[in-house]
Protein backbone atom coordinates (compact mmCIF):
# COMPACT_ATOMS: atom_id res chain seq x y z
CA UNK A 1 0.00 0.00 0.00
CA UNK A 2 1.12 3.59 -0.61
CA UNK A 3 0.28 7.27 0.58
CA UNK A 4 -0.67 9.21 -2.75
CA UNK A 5 -1.52 13.12 -2.45
CA UNK A 6 -2.38 15.53 -4.67
CA UNK A 7 -1.89 19.37 -4.03
CA UNK A 8 -4.34 21.21 -5.61
CA UNK A 9 -4.81 25.37 -5.71
CA UNK A 10 -8.15 24.55 -3.36
CA UNK A 11 -7.64 21.02 -1.84
CA UNK A 12 -5.07 18.64 -1.00
CA UNK A 13 -6.56 14.94 -2.44
CA UNK A 14 -4.82 12.26 -0.31
CA UNK A 15 -5.70 8.71 -0.22
CA UNK A 16 -3.86 4.95 -0.04
CA UNK A 17 -4.13 2.62 -2.71
CA UNK A 18 -2.35 -0.77 -3.71
CA UNK A 19 -2.78 -3.20 -6.79
CA UNK A 20 -5.70 -4.67 -5.86
CA UNK A 21 -8.30 -1.52 -4.27
CA UNK A 22 -8.30 2.00 -3.33
CA UNK A 23 -8.41 2.04 0.60
CA UNK A 24 -10.21 5.50 1.04
CA UNK A 25 -9.53 8.84 -0.64
CA UNK A 26 -9.98 12.32 1.18
CA UNK A 27 -9.86 16.46 0.68
CA UNK A 28 -8.29 18.59 3.35
CA UNK A 29 -7.83 22.32 2.27
CA UNK A 30 -5.12 23.95 0.73
CA UNK A 31 -3.35 26.42 3.21
CA UNK A 32 -0.28 27.87 2.48
CA UNK A 33 0.06 29.18 6.09
CA UNK A 34 0.14 25.68 7.36
CA UNK A 35 3.68 23.90 8.60
CA UNK A 36 5.03 20.65 8.05
CA UNK A 37 3.55 19.80 11.37
CA UNK A 38 0.35 20.93 11.01
CA UNK A 39 0.27 18.85 8.09
CA UNK A 40 1.17 15.80 9.10
CA UNK A 41 -0.98 15.99 12.27
CA UNK A 42 -3.85 16.11 9.36
CA UNK A 43 -2.41 13.30 7.34
CA UNK A 44 -2.16 11.42 10.41
CA UNK A 45 -5.64 12.02 11.59
CA UNK A 46 -7.05 11.25 7.84
CA UNK A 47 -5.54 7.97 8.24
CA UNK A 48 -6.29 7.05 11.71
CA UNK A 49 -9.91 7.57 10.90
CA UNK A 50 -9.68 4.77 8.33
CA UNK A 51 -7.59 2.36 10.86
CA UNK A 52 -4.91 2.58 8.32
CA UNK A 53 -1.40 1.40 9.87
CA UNK A 54 1.46 3.45 8.97
CA UNK A 55 3.66 0.20 9.09
CA UNK A 56 1.45 -1.34 6.18
CA UNK A 57 2.34 1.83 3.81
CA UNK A 58 5.40 0.79 1.98
CA UNK A 59 5.94 4.22 0.78
CA UNK A 60 4.58 7.90 -1.15
CA UNK A 61 4.17 9.55 -3.95
CA UNK A 62 3.01 13.32 -4.34
CA UNK A 63 2.00 15.29 -7.04
CA UNK A 64 1.81 19.55 -6.67
CA UNK A 65 0.75 22.73 -8.65
CA UNK A 66 1.52 24.64 -5.50
CA UNK A 67 5.25 24.91 -5.08
CA UNK A 68 5.40 26.74 -1.95
CA UNK A 69 3.75 23.93 -0.22
CA UNK A 70 5.28 20.93 -2.49
CA UNK A 71 8.28 20.88 0.01
CA UNK A 72 6.15 21.33 3.38
CA UNK A 73 4.00 18.44 2.45
CA UNK A 74 6.95 16.11 1.20
CA UNK A 75 8.43 16.76 4.69
CA UNK A 76 4.93 15.98 6.32
CA UNK A 77 4.48 12.57 4.62
CA UNK A 78 8.37 12.14 5.78
CA UNK A 79 7.26 12.63 9.62
CA UNK A 80 4.46 10.12 8.90
CA UNK A 81 5.86 7.54 7.36
CA UNK A 82 9.48 7.73 8.23
CA UNK A 83 10.43 7.85 4.39
CA UNK A 84 11.20 10.62 1.58
CA UNK A 85 8.06 10.34 -0.61
CA UNK A 86 8.59 11.02 -4.71
CA UNK A 87 7.57 13.85 -6.24
CA UNK A 88 6.15 13.98 -9.85
CA UNK A 89 8.47 16.27 -11.87
CA UNK A 90 11.85 16.40 -13.26
CA UNK A 91 13.63 12.99 -13.33
CA UNK A 92 10.70 11.26 -12.63
CA UNK A 93 9.48 8.43 -15.28
CA UNK A 94 6.14 8.53 -16.43
CA UNK A 95 6.30 6.78 -20.19
CA UNK A 96 4.21 9.48 -21.00
CA UNK A 97 4.97 11.46 -24.55
CA UNK A 98 4.02 15.57 -24.32
CA UNK A 99 3.56 16.94 -27.72
CA UNK A 100 3.98 20.28 -26.00
CA UNK A 101 5.43 23.54 -27.31
CA UNK A 102 6.66 23.44 -23.67
CA UNK A 103 6.56 20.18 -21.56
CA UNK A 104 8.11 21.29 -18.41
CA UNK A 105 4.99 23.86 -18.14
CA UNK A 106 2.55 20.73 -18.23
CA UNK A 107 0.89 20.28 -14.40
CA UNK A 108 1.83 17.07 -12.81
CA UNK A 109 -1.62 16.68 -11.81
CA UNK A 110 -2.57 16.10 -15.69
CA UNK A 111 0.43 14.53 -16.51
CA UNK A 112 -1.13 12.22 -13.35
CA UNK A 113 -4.09 11.82 -15.01
CA UNK A 114 -2.84 10.86 -18.66
CA UNK A 115 -1.02 8.45 -17.05
CA UNK A 116 -3.87 6.58 -15.39
CA UNK A 117 -6.34 7.14 -18.33
CA UNK A 118 -3.88 5.63 -20.59
CA UNK A 119 -3.76 2.55 -18.63
CA UNK A 120 -7.35 2.66 -17.91
CA UNK A 121 -9.25 3.33 -20.70
CA UNK A 122 -6.92 3.31 -24.14
CA UNK A 123 -6.53 6.29 -26.04
CA UNK A 124 -7.44 8.30 -28.00
CA UNK A 125 -8.82 9.75 -24.97
CA UNK A 126 -9.98 13.31 -23.48
CA UNK A 127 -9.38 14.07 -19.42
CA UNK A 128 -11.58 16.57 -17.82
CA UNK A 129 -10.41 17.05 -14.31
CA UNK A 130 -13.13 19.71 -12.48
CA UNK A 131 -11.27 21.18 -9.71
CA UNK A 132 -10.84 24.81 -9.14
CA UNK A 133 -9.87 25.00 -12.88
CA UNK A 134 -11.64 22.46 -15.43
CA UNK A 135 -8.91 21.29 -17.43
CA UNK A 136 -9.07 19.29 -20.06
CA UNK A 137 -6.12 16.84 -21.77
CA UNK A 138 -6.06 15.32 -25.20
CA UNK A 139 -4.50 11.81 -25.38
CA UNK A 140 -4.41 11.03 -29.83
CA UNK A 141 -4.83 8.11 -30.72
CA UNK A 142 -0.87 7.35 -30.52
CA UNK A 143 -0.93 7.67 -26.61
CA UNK A 144 0.73 11.24 -26.72
CA UNK A 145 -0.54 14.01 -24.81
CA UNK A 146 -1.04 16.58 -27.53
CA UNK A 147 -2.70 19.29 -25.85
CA UNK A 148 -5.76 20.51 -24.18
CA UNK A 149 -7.61 23.41 -22.64
CA UNK A 150 -8.55 25.29 -19.43
CA UNK A 151 -11.42 27.18 -18.67
CA UNK A 152 -12.92 28.81 -14.81
CA UNK A 153 -13.71 26.63 -12.14
CA UNK A 154 -17.35 26.33 -10.87
CA UNK A 155 -16.56 27.90 -7.54
CA UNK A 156 -14.13 30.06 -8.92
CA UNK A 157 -16.69 31.73 -11.57
CA UNK A 158 -18.79 31.66 -8.95
CA UNK A 159 -16.91 33.53 -6.25
CA UNK A 160 -15.67 36.16 -9.03
CA UNK A 161 -19.26 36.79 -9.91
CA UNK A 162 -20.82 36.99 -6.25
CA UNK A 163 -17.39 39.87 -5.63
CA UNK A 164 -17.56 41.27 -9.04
CA UNK A 165 -21.23 42.05 -8.98
CA UNK A 166 -23.80 44.50 -6.78
CA UNK A 167 -26.95 42.13 -6.80
CA UNK A 168 -25.48 38.60 -7.36
CA UNK A 169 -24.36 36.38 -4.56
CA UNK A 170 -23.26 33.15 -4.17
CA UNK A 171 -25.53 29.96 -4.33
CA UNK A 172 -25.17 26.19 -3.90
CA UNK A 173 -23.58 24.47 -6.81
CA UNK A 174 -26.20 21.95 -7.62
CA UNK A 175 -27.72 20.94 -10.90
CA UNK A 176 -30.62 23.41 -12.30
CA UNK A 177 -34.30 22.59 -12.47
CA UNK A 178 -34.36 24.06 -15.89
CA UNK A 179 -31.92 25.86 -18.14
CA UNK A 180 -34.46 29.40 -18.20
CA UNK A 181 -34.05 30.44 -14.63
CA UNK A 182 -36.79 32.19 -13.08
CA UNK A 183 -35.16 33.55 -10.27
CA UNK A 184 -31.58 34.76 -9.47
CA UNK A 185 -30.40 32.13 -7.97
CA UNK A 186 -31.80 29.26 -10.75
CA UNK A 187 -30.26 31.95 -13.56
CA UNK A 188 -27.21 31.43 -11.63
CA UNK A 189 -27.37 27.79 -11.17
CA UNK A 190 -28.27 27.44 -15.25
CA UNK A 191 -25.61 29.96 -16.32
CA UNK A 192 -22.47 28.24 -13.90
CA UNK A 193 -23.89 24.29 -13.44
CA UNK A 194 -25.75 23.83 -17.17
CA UNK A 195 -23.38 26.63 -18.99
CA UNK A 196 -20.22 24.49 -17.78
CA UNK A 197 -21.55 21.16 -18.96
CA UNK A 198 -22.71 22.48 -22.26
CA UNK A 199 -19.32 24.25 -22.79
CA UNK A 200 -17.69 20.77 -22.35
CA UNK A 201 -19.85 18.70 -24.63
CA UNK A 202 -18.74 21.86 -27.34
CA UNK A 203 -15.68 21.93 -26.68
CA UNK A 204 -15.34 17.85 -26.87
CA UNK A 205 -16.91 18.36 -30.39
CA UNK A 206 -14.18 20.93 -31.59
CA UNK A 207 -11.68 18.72 -29.96
CA UNK A 208 -13.28 15.61 -31.99
CA UNK A 209 -13.06 17.71 -35.50
CA UNK A 210 -9.40 18.34 -34.90
CA UNK A 211 -8.34 15.37 -34.35
CA UNK A 212 -10.25 13.92 -37.15
CA UNK A 213 -11.80 10.89 -34.97
CA UNK A 214 -14.14 10.14 -32.16
CA UNK A 215 -12.46 10.10 -28.75
CA UNK A 216 -13.12 8.27 -25.28
CA UNK A 217 -14.26 10.70 -22.23
CA UNK A 218 -13.58 10.66 -18.72
CA UNK A 219 -13.91 12.71 -15.72
CA UNK A 220 -12.65 13.45 -12.30
CA UNK A 221 -12.29 15.87 -10.05
CA UNK A 222 -14.94 17.30 -7.05
CA UNK A 223 -17.36 19.00 -9.41
CA UNK A 224 -17.26 16.30 -12.07
CA UNK A 225 -20.60 14.18 -10.17
CA UNK A 226 -22.64 17.89 -10.63
CA UNK A 227 -21.74 18.76 -14.02
CA UNK A 228 -21.38 15.50 -15.93
CA UNK A 229 -24.39 14.05 -15.86
CA UNK A 230 -25.87 17.34 -17.20
CA UNK A 231 -23.43 16.35 -20.38
CA UNK A 232 -25.03 15.13 -24.07
CA UNK A 233 -21.93 13.19 -24.47
CA UNK A 234 -21.24 9.83 -22.75
CA UNK A 235 -18.52 10.83 -20.25
CA UNK A 236 -17.22 8.36 -17.69
CA UNK A 237 -16.83 9.70 -14.35
CA UNK A 238 -13.60 8.01 -12.35
CA UNK A 239 -13.11 9.84 -8.56
CA UNK A 240 -9.96 7.73 -8.59
CA UNK A 241 -8.16 8.83 -11.67
CA UNK A 242 -4.89 10.32 -9.87
CA UNK A 243 -4.73 7.91 -7.09
CA UNK A 244 -4.08 5.51 -9.89
CA UNK A 245 -1.98 7.21 -11.45
CA UNK A 246 0.36 8.02 -8.87
CA UNK A 247 0.34 4.45 -8.25
CA UNK A 248 1.49 3.91 -11.52
CA UNK A 249 3.74 6.10 -11.93
CA UNK A 250 5.30 5.25 -8.10
CA UNK A 251 5.67 1.53 -9.12
CA UNK A 252 7.52 2.97 -12.89
CA UNK A 253 10.02 4.86 -10.16
CA UNK A 254 10.23 2.27 -7.56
Amino acid sequence: MILAIDMGNSNIVIGCIDDQKRYFEERLSTDTSKTALEYAIGFKSVLELYHINVSEIEGAIISSVVPPLTNVVKSAVQKIIGKAPMVVGPGIKTGLNLHMDNPKSVGSDLIVDAVAGIAEYGAPLIIVDMGTATTMSVIDKNKSYVGGAILSGLRLSMDALSSGTSQLFNVSLDAPKCAIGKNTTDCLKSGIVLGNAVCIDGMIDRMEAELGYCVRVVATGGMSHVVIPLCKHKIIIDDSLLLKGLKIIYDKNR
